[in-house]
């Protein structure tokens, strides 16, 4: 789909309860590691990044992954895999996109703010979570 057909929207991932001081980042293309940080006492993560939403809803951007015809997500790097060689971890959290609701994408095309979606960042068991991660919260900030 050409770019002229493509709504810029600036999009936010947060992940609330992340396992304390392992690194997580962003996946840009297929390995790169983009803004790397870490939660020394469990505070929030954000991620802020560009999201390109053409009709049909449909997903573009560099940390835009595709599955199929129609999922969408985005990839969290977690502990070796954000770079920090020395974690105990080597994990990504992916996290969907393609079913943010046609409502919050019409608000951020228009202006209103950032999408944000909001995960929790500790697995069942205490660690990292991984695999596909269920979006918790969606909202315009």
């Amino acid at each position: 789909m050409a770019k002229a057909d493509q709504t810029e929207i600036r999009a936010r991932i947060v992940i609330e309860h992340p396992v304390r001081d392992v690194l997580h980042s962003l996946q840009s293309g297929d390995t790169d590691i983009l803004d790397p940080k870490r939660s020394k006492a469990g505070e929030p993560l954000a991620f802020d990044f560009p999201l390109r939403v053409a009709p049909g809803p449909k997903f573009f951007g560099d940390q835009v992954r595709r599955e199929g015809p129609v999922r969408r997500f985005v990839y969290i790097r977690i502990g070796q895999s954000a770079g920090d060689h020395s974690s105990e971890w080597s994990r990504r959290m992916k996290i969907d996109v393609h079913d943010t609701p046609q409502d919050l994408l019409d608000r951020a095309m228009a202006g209103e703010g950032v999408v944000e979606l909001t995960v929790n960042g500790t697995g069942k068991d205490g660690s990292p979570a991984c695999a596909t991660v269920k979006v918790v919260g969606r909202q315009i900030t």
